[in-house]
C-alpha cells in the first residue's frame, strides 16, 4: 500500500515546516515546497506535515480517499 503526496505550489507559502519534518518526502524549491516522492509508504509523520502546513497546501491520499490534512 502507498499514499500519494501533492503540494499545491499555488497555495504553498514556503514555510518549510514539511521539509523539516520529512526531508525525504518534501523539499523547498525556491519560494515553495514540492514533494520529492509522489508515492510514499503509510507514515504518520507525512500526515503531521500535511496537518502542520500553515497554508494547507499538502494533500495526502490513499487512492481516492483524502487522508490529510485531517479536520
Amino acid at each position: 500500500m502507498s499514499w500519494t503526496v501533492e503540494v499545491d505550489g499555488g497555495v504553498c507559502i514556503g514555510s518549510g515546516m514539511c521539509a523539516s519534518l520529512m526531508p525525504e518526502v518534501f523539499q523547498l524549491d525556491g519560494a515553495t515546497a514540492r514533494a520529492v516522492a509522489e508515492s510514499v509508504g503509510p507514515d504518520e509523520t507525512v500526515l503531521d506535515a500535511a496537518d502542520s502546513c500553515p497554508a494547507m497546501a499538502i494533500t495526502v491520499r490513499d487512492g481516492a480517499e483524502v487522508l490529510g490534512p485531517r479536520p
